[in-house]
């Protein structure tokens, strides 16, 4: 499940009279059935003696529905900045959901739901999206996710910082110019996603210990790069080795390229000679 930041949307109206405020909102992928607006009319709350507080808050009503079933609000999945995956349904909602699968009155009802939150979510027309920070510890958390960014076909500007993420590749991002994985779990550019558009790339605090797969990159309008903080930026002629990869990149860790970044032909002649002596 995820959560959604509604208040940043990009129609910027004002929304927070319309529904739940995004710290009591969650949403579920399109295979999500089950409502728990039911639960919440149903719950009894306990007052609390050190603070006194007897009555329901204002959003009580909204704690467990998920974002796209608030009634009176048109928010899409393309107006929101940054949405939080949650963890999974509980055994009891699973066992729910397998009970509604098998229930053939049901099955046209349910299909219908999943198209109405599919067309809500709405990921297709995302164009910013920031998806940091998501402790991603649950499996399901992790299909969910990988579900959203499968969908990202038009976002140019994508944060994905400390998700402890692993392996992209299967992921294509075609429209992607500026990509912030910093502080993840990457060991080598092959992991990375598929990124032909991409500008400005953030990779630092990952685990890259190699240049190899960086070539990879060499087709793209890569302009930055920013690998600080991984093992590969401790070896020999570093610097050098990237920009000789990359033809377009004119600022690596921050740093603009330099006069020594780039070898000459005669430098090379002169260190093979110097190296043959």
């Amino acid at each position: 499940m995820y959560q959604q930041d509604m208040s940043e949307s990009s129609s910027g109206r004002n929304s927070s009279s319309q529904i739940c405020p995004p710290s009591s909102s969650y949403c579920s992928g399109p295979s999500e059935s089950h409502t728990w607006s039911a639960l919440s009319r149903n719950r009894t709350l306990h007052p609390h003696s050190d603070s006194g507080i007897s009555s329901p808050l204002p959003s009580d009503s909204c704690k467990y529905l998920t974002w796209h079933k608030v009634e009176q609000h048109d928010i899409q999945g393309s107006q929101l900045r940054c949405p939080r995956v949650r963890e999974g349904p509980s055994t009891e909602e699973l066992l729910f959901r397998q009970e509604e699968c098998t229930r053939p009155a049901g099955k046209r009802v349910l299909e219908k739901n999943r198209w109405e939150t599919w067309l809500q979510e709405n990921w297709e027309d995302c164009t910013n999206l920031n998806l940091s920070f998501q402790d991603l510890g649950d499996p399901y958390q992790v299909a969910n996710f990988n579900r959203i960014l499968r969908r990202l076909i038009r976002v140019e500007t994508l944060w994905l910082v400390d998700n402890s993420l692993v392996d992209l590749s299967a992921i294509r991002l075609p429209r992607c110019r500026v990509l912030n994985m910093n502080k993840n779990h990457l060991t080598s550019f092959k992991q990375l996603p598929k990124i032909p558009q991409i500008q400005h790339l953030f990779l630092a605090e990952n685990h890259i210990e190699s240049l190899t797969g960086l070539s990879s990159l060499w087709c793209t309008p890569l302009e930055s790069l920013m690998l600080k903080r991984n093992p590969c930026e401790f070896h020999q002629n570093y610097r050098k080795r990237v920009f000789s990869c990359l033809p377009n990149l004119k600022m690596l860790d921050g740093i603009p390229k330099l006069p020594e970044d780039s070898s000459t032909p005669e430098a090379n002649i002169f260190s093979k000679m110097c190296i043959i002596s």
